[in-house]
């Protein structure tokens, strides 16, 4: 399956459990990775055949910085959603972190990725 990924989308959000995180806010950075059919992109070199990558990261913008959410896994949730209601994607994967979440002792990042696929979620293999 062929893949479009799209890393490192900035914004200031105001999500957390913490009514304060929803006041004041805080970085946040989502990388995406959607999983669709890119053959017939490549063949006739036309943005019409593809997922246009500025309208993801427009979603992506929208979601996180006109909303707001107590969990990242709801924003990531949200995003997932969205994307593949608007876009030919059969799956997709969202990376969600907080840049330098305030807790003690500092850390660099907290986040979440998920899988989601049109059809709902992807179960784990079994290891």
């Amino acid at each position: 399956m062929d893949k479009i990924t799209i890393k490192g989308i900035h914004f200031h959000g105001y999500h957390g459990v913490h009514s304060a995180e929803r006041e004041i806010g805080q970085k946040y950075e989502v990388d995406l990775e959607l999983s669709l059919d890119l053959s017939t992109a490549g063949k006739n070199d036309a943005l019409a055949k593809t997922i246009d990558y500025t309208k993801m990261v427009d979603i992506v913008l929208k979601i996180g910085t006109k909303q707001s959410f107590h969990l990242f896994e709801a924003l990531a949730e949200s995003i997932a959603t969205q994307i593949l209601d608007q876009t030919s994607a059969i799956k997709i994967q969202v990376a969600v972190k907080k840049l330098s979440p305030p807790i003690e002792p500092p850390i660099t990042h907290a986040g979440v990725e998920i899988i989601r696929k049109r059809n709902g979620f992807i179960k784990k293999e079994k290891a």
